[in-house]
């Protein structure tokens, strides 16, 4: 999963907010034709917390069938243990290759709670899990160490930017285990991961302008320091300014943009809002500044 971008993809709803499944499969189908290293469908970016069971079954399925195996196919799952596995059994039922277990919702937890957390889930799935630091959920060395004794739990998403706990976590982790930056527009710090033993990064970006993701991999793993700083200055620092204005933007300003590539992905769900027009207008520049950067046109 190191050799391509990890693809985040969004998922579809049409006007009134009821799930759009072929525009979901055509965002799919657009996503793997350009090649990333995974699908990560159902996840936060594609709004697993907006989702029922019965919609969040129709999105994994989806998922996999357009994948058809090239690809691994690592579902979203989450909320407390119960709840999470059963999420994680219909993933399984429907053919996925992995779980992301998202932070749990709302409580704060002890290490031993957030250790119990993935026992459970691991216990009744035979799925494999990465599991996925952000918000309240933050792994200690020690309990780092327990859950990567988990049958199962085969790797880390971290998504709290804190590199010196990170790095002793990948100092102290078994030799197959897995690591990815999970930061908000992961890009941002793609180096610095990069630098402690992380080169897989997770891309919204990705969802709405393969092209500039894509680029920006080639010159990272390259090592074309000028592309990769000219990419940061010009469009991803801006974008992140961007996506700080309003709450919620990280998927929605997301969405928008898909939309303003063609893409059917629809509006988001409550309680995220849809940009307002002066925000989409600086975003329909900004995506015309990055796409013009890569030699690609909206």
């Amino acid at each position: 999963m190191a050799q391509g971008v990890l693809s985040f993809p969004l998922t579809s709803f049409h006007q009134d907010g009821s799930l759009d499944p072929d525009g979901f499969r055509a965002h799919v189908a657009a996503q793997l034709a350009t090649g990333p290293g995974a699908l990560f469908p159902a996840c936060g970016t594609g709004e697993f917390f907006s989702l029922d069971e019965a919609e969040y079954a129709q999105v994994v399925a989806a998922a996999v069938e357009e994948a058809g195996g090239c690809v691994p196919v690592v579902a979203g799952t989450g909320y407390g243990w119960a709840q999470a596995v059963r999420f994680a059994r219909i993933a399984q039922d429907v053919g996925a290759d992995a779980l992301l277990v998202l932070p749990h919702y709302l409580v704060a937890a002890p290490q031993d709670g957030l250790v119990a957390q993935l026992e459970h889930i691991a216990a009744r799935t035979r799925l494999p899990i990465v599991a996925y630091q952000r918000g309240q959920v933050a792994y200690g060395v020690e309990a780092f160490r327990r859950i990567t004794a988990i049958p199962g739990v085969i790797g880390l998403k971290d998504g709290h930017s804190d590199l010196d706990r990170l790095q002793r976590l990948t100092l102290s982790a078994p030799g197959d285990f897995l690591f990815f930056n999970g930061a908000a527009t992961a890009e941002i710090q793609a180096r610095a991961y990069a630098a402690v033993g992380v080169p897989a990064y997770s891309s919204a970006v990705h969802a709405f302008a393969p092209e500039i993701a894509n680029a920006f991999f080639t010159a990272l793993r390259d090592g074309d320091d000028g592309t990769v700083d000219t990419l940061l200055r010009d469009f991803y620092v801006p974008l992140v300014a961007l996506r700080d204005r309003v709450p919620g933007y990280a998927v929605s300003l997301v969405k928008a943009a898909a939309r303003l590539r063609g893409r059917p992905v629809g509006p988001v769900r409550a309680p995220l809002t849809d940009p307002s027009a002066a925000d989409l207008a600086d975003l329909r520049t900004l995506l015309a500044t990055g796409l013009d950067l890569v030699g690609a046109a909206l």
